[in-house]
């Protein structure tokens, strides 16, 4: 087994002892008896208890104890586990405690005892005040290994079991974290003020290990991605941008590769079953009075899928490891919030405690669940705050808004007038906002990694394409988009699925026949589509009235969709036109809240804008106008 360094770059800190102890001295070092300490560092000044997972060869038979003369850090107990090779040690680190490398002194009888060093760091400043992702952002979704290949050195690796094969569809490409870094300013003039990847931990499974959802090790950044410190980097550089990162976890399920998965801690570490049993996806189980217990079983404690182990969060010790992963990365990296995958196929209530854990250690941080079902009521049942019968609180800021994006596919596409049909199921979806305990934490978007994209919703067709982006733009919520659709990339194989679907980025490897990074290179079509975004998403910067302000819509049978965001000052009005002919605005009927606007101005165009039932909208665009009330 690999060994793992117990800490990283920041070993270089001064040691809490002014000159080694006679005691420590006379202690061996490691040598591997230790395998893995996580997590692999820590900081003063932190709320979460620290709660060290040791691994190595009959670990649990050993005492530990801190090394030498210091009052800020001590061993306050131990745990065995199942397994003999675990031992599960709670470290009290007082406040005031001493930045720098301690030692803890393994001993057992009849053997030497050794040492292992762990880092206290000092705690940045105003760290836990950290700021995260809000309405005022616009997120940018990318798939690292279909982004962009900054270092073709990494493509494979010696200790990795996949390697690269860019023309298979579920074959890892190549794309890493300098392709990421290379093309940060690209993802800033999109108008992205927060970057999303899918997860960018080790992932060893044999096939298919390019998405990342499979996590072979939680404390390791995949090597065909790059090391710890380069996703610090990458954090860092993001920073010098204005762009917030968002990192996505997975804490329902592991990867079959993942390194405990030969010596389990617990023989409940992982949910088990006598032959292979799948989760029945049935999220209703959570909140329907007429569920079975079986039925809830089998959705929270069923594997993903047959390389996917589904995780015990019952297991107080797995839970509070995941706690500390999560806290762990955010401090460490610098991150500005979290995205969790698959996020009811956890069991509820420790996943509760999760959030809460977490938002007690960063109170502002923002987390977004991945909740995919298109019921309204059982989307709201998972956002913090919301007041369930039941009394469940999950203290999930926010939620991703699937509802919102089936209308926007459903309609978009769709030249019918019939009743409940083309914009009135956006209408309809929106109706039920009274549902949602807080609209201002709704992620909202048209497409995603798991979804077929835009383009491909549109069958090409560029004009509507640019009206899912001037919905997103302009609707409550945070709009997210995916890596391309400001391209308006389609998929290369629908029939594929998601391989099809994940498609490189043209220009993100060298050889490319043509790099779309180059404004020069795109063509017409293209460059239309990626202005139209750059222009919406750069002024809706600016824009408080859409960040914070509230919405007046109004129904209509004609395939369109009309709506203000409005607050005491200002208002901005938009006619989505999805029909065929030009429409005429019925501006009269919006005489309830356009009485006082005045100084309007056409977004797209900047010239100046009067509205009246005179003005026509083409068909298959939008009318944006912003107005002073």
């Amino acid at each position: 087994m690999k060994k793992i360094f117990i800490s990283l770059a920041a070993m270089s800190l001064v040691s809490c002892f002014s000159s080694p102890s006679p005691a420590s001295d006379a202690v061996a070092d490691n040598d591997d008896r230790v395998v893995r300490m996580e997590p692999l560092s820590w900081w003063t000044g932190m709320r979460t208890p620290l709660q060290l997972l040791v691994y190595g060869p009959d670990i649990s038979a050993c005492e530990v104890e801190v090394a030498g003369d210091c009052p800020g850090l001590s061993v306050a107990g131990t745990h065995r586990a199942d397994s003999p090779n675990y031992l599960f040690v709670d470290v009290k680190v007082d406040p005031k405690a001493e930045p720098g490398t301690y030692y803890f002194i393994f001993s057992r009888e009849g053997a030497e005892p050794f040492k292992v060093p762990y880092e206290i760091a000092a705690r940045r400043e105003g760290s836990r005040e950290r700021e995260s992702f809000t309405t005022a952002d616009m997120i940018y979704l990318v798939m690292p290994d279909r982004f962009a290949d900054g270092d073709p050195s990494i493509d494979s690796t010696d200790d990795t079991a996949e390697k690269a094969a860019r023309s298979e569809f579920f074959g890892r490409h190549g794309g890493d974290l300098q392709g990421m870094i290379d093309h940060l300013d690209y993802i800033a003039s999109v108008g992205a003020t927060t970057v999303w990847s899918t997860p960018l931990l080790l992932d060893d499974e044999p096939v298919q290990s390019y998405h990342g959802y499979a996590c072979g090790d939680y404390y390791r950044i995949d090597p065909r991605f790059g090391t710890n410190e380069l996703y610090r980097t990458y954090v860092a550089e993001c920073h010098k941008r204005d762009l917030k990162v968002v990192m996505d976890i997975v804490t329902n399920h592991c990867g079959i590769s993942h390194w405990w998965m030969k010596d389990l801690p617990f023989a409940d570490w992982v949910h088990r079953f006598p032959e292979f049993t799948r989760t029945n996806n049935l999220f209703s189980a959570n909140m329907d009075p007429n569920a079975s217990q079986y039925d809830l079983h089998v959705q929270e404690s069923g594997w993903f899928d047959t390389s996917m182990p589904d995780m015990n969060l019952d297991n107080p010790y797995l839970l509070h490891y995941f706690k500390q992963w999560a806290v762990w990365w955010i401090e460490w990296a610098d991150l500005d919030g979290l995205r969790v995958d698959t996020y009811p196929y956890n069991e509820k209530a420790p996943m509760s405690s999760w959030c809460e854990a977490v938002r007690a250690e960063y109170p502002n941080i923002n987390i977004v669940g991945e909740c995919w079902t298109g019921s309204i009521p059982q989307l709201a049942y998972w956002q913090g705050g919301n007041p369930n019968r039941d009394g469940f609180d999950s203290h999930l800021p926010s939620i991703m808004d699937f509802p919102l994006r089936d209308a926007i596919c459903s309609a978009l596409p769709s030249d019918s007038l019939r009743w409940g049909e083309g914009m009135i199921r956006v209408y309809e979806t929106l109706s039920h906002d009274f549902v949602y305990h807080d609209l201002s934490k709704m992620m909202i978007f048209a497409g995603n990694h798991d979804t077929e994209r835009i383009g491909d919703i549109v069958r090409k067709n560029p004009d509507r394409a640019k009206l899912s982006m001037a919905l997103l733009a302009t609707m409550r919520g945070i709009p997210q988009i995916l890596y391309g659709e400001e391209l308006m990339l389609t998929s290369a194989d629908l029939s594929q699925g998601h391989g099809g679907l994940r498609v490189d980025f043209p220009g993100g490897w060298a050889g490319d026949p043509v790099n779309l990074f180059d404004p020069d290179q795109r063509d017409p079509v293209q460059r239309g589509v990626f202005d139209y975004t750059q222009r919406l998403f750069q002024w809706r910067k600016t824009k408080p009235v859409i960040h914070h302000g509230r919405t007046l819509h109004f129904a209509d049978r004609a395939n369109t969709y009309a709506y203000f965001r409005y607050d005491d000052t200002d208002a901005v009005f938009v006619f989505v036109n999805n029909s065929r002919g030009r429409k005429a605005v019925p501006w009269s009927h919006y005489a309830e809240i356009t009485e006082g606007l005045h100084d309007g101005r056409d977004v797209v165009t900047g010239e100046p804008c009067t509205v009246s039932d005179t003005t026509t909208v083409a068909g298959r665009s939008a009318l944006i106008v912003e107005f002073r009330r």
